[in-house]
């Protein structure tokens, strides 16, 4: 860590920790610090470990060779039972974490809690927050960190000392409105995504200032009649329930000046009521940080029905293309196909399957439309039921991919799943789940998904390491040939990033279903992920295997054994 060069190995934790914080430079996690995040691995300060959201390291300490040395320096309670889904970030020796209602500032070398921010919700919160009273981390700018709420409220406080420094309210949580999501700064500018999609709300992507907690814009999902886009709703009322959450974090190109955004679900899920494409739910938005223009989007599902969403994370590389290199944006979508999109101008460049998948012959590359099967179209027009793949969990969940310059390869927890689905009839209710919909999950116990590190452009899989229960984790690439990545029963493991080899694991105190990260100190490579099992299967599968998996949260972090 080029910050730390007054630092030496060998010196006690304690004294190394406080002098890492007195080397830390100032004005850490400025605009600078935040584009270079994926080449100082000193330090993780974004969500994604660098803007482009590859989470890659090119740290190799720990390697295939040496990753049997691998053992737990420390770990943490989080005091959480309710899911540990956050990505922690590094600063300044300070390790922060963050679950639903608590935020933590941690000694990165020993584990020690430096301060505590709790927060207090009412009673009723769980209704808003209908898919998990989760957090999925912070952010970093200028000395302040900063974080959103289950009461749909955004919050900075003081990274030294944990005072409360702004809150900033978004929406009226008992309006169904939710935040989960990980802020990002992009070019001076604080940005957040709301959580509605269950509830009839109408999404939005909204800005703030940094300093203040003044909103700089708010640029609705749902266009109102008028507006570009609004055409693709039927006419009436339907547009101001339309749902578009935007709870997952984008990614943020420095050099266009772009942010990219997944924008999911139309509401209610029956799509009898909503004939149209209704944009922009299920796509991708590419805006201006500083004033939320839109430049171009990609629609991915248009009038979803499935709730495959459009959120999951938006990574970025260069990568060949019919021979040609091109500036990419890639997706595992809920539906089952992975997309490559030019970041430049939203041209689809490919849309292959990565799982199975039944809902569609296809993605038609003139139009980018999927082609659905007979029975799709037929459910379509007469509300029967249909049985297709993948069920609402999708082909790939919330929980982020990693790519490796190294390999050309996406590695990604896959899911394999589907469900008997058909329409229904619901009457909407301010602030109540707004679903109208039946189904009838199916599951196989032997066949919940797998680890796989799949080709950008056609979506196979060079290898798979597959799982008998659906894995949410996170995944994280090194230079050391590495793959580290969790499961639902509670094991962390690490494989070979070219043959997909098991090369080590550690059995963790709960299921895993967070966001590893890897970093470096004094010449010592650490890795840090949080176990404490939750998340929507857990909540909605009724799976009897993971009744056996105690509950409750640790941040756990490793290094070699000296």
């Amino acid at each position: 860590m080029k910050s730390m060069d007054c630092l030496r190995n060998g010196l006690p934790a304690a004294l190394a920790a406080g002098l890492w914080a007195v080397c830390a430079p100032a004005g850490a996690q400025s605009t600078a610090v935040l584009s270079a995040d994926h080449t100082t691995p000193g330090d993780v300060v974004t969500y994604g470990m660098g803007y482009s959201q590859q989470r890659f390291s090119p740290l190799k300490q720990i390697n295939a060779r040496t990753v049997s040395r691998l053992v737990p320096v420390w770990a943490m309670g989080t005091n959480n039972s309710l899911g540990d889904e956050a990505q922690p970030l590094v600063s300044g020796g300070m390790m922060y974490y963050t679950t639903g209602k608590s935020t933590y500032a941690v000694d990165a070398l020993t584990g020690r809690m430096a301060w505590k921010h709790e927060l207090e919700y009412g009673p009723d919160i769980g209704r808003a927050a209908l898919s998990g009273q989760v957090n999925r981390g912070p952010a970093l700018y200028e000395g302040k960190l900063f974080r959103t709420t289950l009461d749909a409220q955004v919050l900075a406080l003081d990274a030294k000392t944990g005072k409360e420094l702004w809150k900033s309210k978004s929406a009226d949580y008992k309006q169904g409105y939710s935040m989960s999501v990980a802020p990002l700064v992009a070019n001076g500018v604080l940005i957040t995504g709301i959580g509605c999609g269950e509830h009839g709300g109408r999404g939005y992507i909204e800005a703030w200032d940094p300093e203040t907690g003044k909103q700089l814009w708010r640029k609705y999902t749902i266009p109102a009649p008028g507006e570009p886009g609004s055409e693709t709703w039927p006419e009436g009322d339907a547009w101001t329930r339309g749902g578009g959450p935007a709870w997952l974090t984008g990614s943020y190109d420095p050099a266009l000046d772009l942010v990219f955004w997944g924008v999911g679900n139309a509401s209610p899920w029956n799509a009898q009521d909503r004939r149209g494409d209704n944009l922009y739910t299920a796509s991708v938005l590419a805006m201006r940080p500083k004033t939320g223009e839109v430049v171009w989007y990609y629609q991915f599902t248009p009038n979803d029905t499935f709730d495959f969403d459009g959120n999951n994370e938006l990574v970025q590389a260069d990568i060949l293309v019919a021979g040609k290199p091109r500036k990419v944006v890639m997706q595992a979508n809920r539906n089952g196909f992975l997309y490559v999109l030019d970041r430049v101008s939203g041209e689809l460049l490919a849309a292959n399957a990565f799982t199975r998948q039944t809902w569609a012959e296809g993605i038609d590359m003139k139009t980018g439309r999927p082609v659905e099967t007979a029975a799709v179209k037929k459910m379509r027009e007469t509300g029967d039921w249909v049985t297709v793949a993948p069920a609402a969990f999708g082909g790939k969940n919330w929980n982020p991919m990693s790519f490796s310059p190294a390999t050309g390869l996406l590695y990604a927890n896959v899911l394999d799943n589907e469900w008997d689905y058909r329409p229904a009839k619901q009457p909407y209710e301010a602030g109540a789940p707004y679903i109208a919909m039946e189904a009838k999950w199916r599951f196989d116990q032997k066949a919940g998904g797998a680890l796989k590190a799949l080709d950008p452009v056609t979506g196979k899989a060079k290898w798979q390491h597959p799982w008998t229960i659906a894995s949410f984790s996170g995944t994280l690439a090194t230079a050391g040939d590495l793959v580290f990545t969790g499961n639902m029963t509670g094991e962390f493991a690490a494989f070979h990033a070219g043959t997909g080899q098991k090369l080590w694991s550690f059995q963790t105190s709960s299921g895993i279903v967070s966001q590893p990260i890897t970093w470096e100190h004094g010449g010592r490579q650490y890795v840090t992920v949080a176990s404490g099992i939750g998340t929507v299967y857990l909540f909605f599968a009724g799976d009897e295997r993971l009744a056996t998996v105690p509950p409750g949260g640790t941040l756990w972090t490793f290094a070699l054994m000296p």
